[in-house]
């Protein structure tokens, strides 16, 4: 077991993550006949997750602060659809407009949380349940109750629209396969094998612990074919949605914040030992603070993707959403603890989140059985976590040595 997380750089648990995926995606594949991975499922797929995606990337941010998390996304993203169906919908202000408000509207909520969070340092569990009650009531307030809809074409278009095939159509081709979608799918392999190869040889130069060259090399070709496969995939039925381009920024952007800034770093520093962090000169309040105003503006974001996703804006949007938000961030490897979580990892358990989801609706399960599988993968992916921090016996490995000491907390 040691020589086989040694080879994987320590990414024992995001690799073996990235093999449950596989073997779901595998399992449900079967079970459904085909549907699972036809070129429509698979487009719909990213529009019922991706506002699990967005809301799981900023509740890594809020986890990795030291375990905290952020119950009022929810109804956050019920708020913001409420405000953008009352300014476009019934004010019939402009779309760029409307979508601005909301977004500021969004950050006067993660303002008002992070401040009682971070400075008065009332725990973060009670200030956003505390904002999961507010928020839904103001909710039920700004609609009344009722269902406003349905919304304009030019709101509809960024969240539910698809990328023209101007490639095919420039050199004359059919529709399908969309050549555009193929040339993206490429050319995304290409980027991030470049990546791959600059950022392993950047970790190898300052003495961090790596991967062995042929586990690198395994991961880019496998990596590197799945998402050529999936363009490909796209590419059979409308294209590549116009929402999965804003995923894409919202992933890379924050992925090489928490991995490659400074006050990325001191995000994860406040998660390991926040007291020592403090004493080394971070501004821990001000990092906690700034958490929540993320939390705050993406749900903001996944609250406009979600109401053009059902061309409504309701006054029920938004039930449990943060429990998925929350189950995607532990079952892609953030630790319970804080100071441990990738944003890579966070999209593997977002993506094990949906693809349950969705082969569990295909095969007609009901949704009571379809909590207690969801529940128990969640459970499972938390206890992983804190048996190795324990260093406890696993089922699959060896009882590791105690360290002489004191025990971590």
């Amino acid at each position: 077991m040691s020589k086989l997380r040694k080879a994987l750089g320590g990414n024992l648990k995001q690799y073996s993550m990235l093999m449950a995926l596989v073997v779901i995606v595998i399992m449900f594949q079967a079970m459904t006949g085909g549907i699972l991975l036809k070129p429509m499922n698979v487009s719909n797929l990213i529009f019922q997750n991706a506002y699990v995606v967005i809301l799981a990337v900023g509740m890594l941010i809020c986890i990795l602060t030291g375990g905290n998390i952020d119950l009022a996304v929810g109804s956050v993203v019920a708020l913001i659809g409420a405000c953008a169906g009352v300014f476009i919908i019934t004010w019939k202000l402009n779309v760029y407009l409307a979508v601005s408000l909301c977004m500021l509207a969004g950050l006067l909520i993660g303002m008002w949380q992070g401040f009682w969070i971070a400075y008065v340092r009332i725990p973060a569990f009670i200030v956003t349940l505390s904002g999961m009650l507010v928020f839904r009531g103001l909710t039920l307030l700004i609609l009344g109750g009722l269902t406003l809809a349905p919304f304009p074409q030019d709101y509809l278009m960024y969240s539910t629209g698809f990328i023209p095939n101007f490639l095919g159509a420039w050199f004359g081709l059919p529709d399908k396969p969309n050549v555009t979608a193929i040339a993206a799918g490429v050319l995304l392999s290409l980027v991030y094998i470049i990546s791959q190869f600059r950022s392993y040889g950047n970790r190898k130069r300052k003495g961090y612990q790596v991967e062995s060259a042929a586990a690198l090399v395994i991961k880019m070709i496998v990596i590197s074919a799945v998402v050529v496969w999936f363009f490909y995939v796209l590419s059979q039925y409308r294209g590549i949605p116009t929402v999965l381009i804003l995923l894409g920024i919202i992933l890379v952007g924050y992925g090489y914040f928490t991995s490659n800034t400074v006050m990325g770093r001191h995000i994860y520093a406040i998660g390991g030992n926040e007291k020592a962090a403090l004493l080394s000169g971070v501004k821990t309040n001000k990092m906690l603070f700034l958490a929540y105003v993320n939390m705050a503006l993406l749900a903001s974001v996944a609250g406009l993707v979600f109401a053009a996703r059902l061309n409504s804006s309701s006054p029920q949007a938004g039930q449990s959403f943060e429990l998925d938000a929350i189950g995607a961030c532990y079952i892609g490897g953030a630790s319970a603890y804080g100071g441990v979580g990738t944003v890579g990892g966070t999209l593997i358990g977002a993506l094990i989140m949906g693809v349950l989801n969705n082969g569990m609706s295909i095969m007609g399960i009901d949704s009571n059985t379809q909590q207690v599988v969801k529940g128990l993968v969640l459970l499972g992916a938390v206890a992983f976590d804190v048996l190795s921090k324990k260093n406890l016996k696993l089922p699959f490995g060896r009882r590791s040595k105690k360290s002489s000491g004191s025990v971590s907390a």
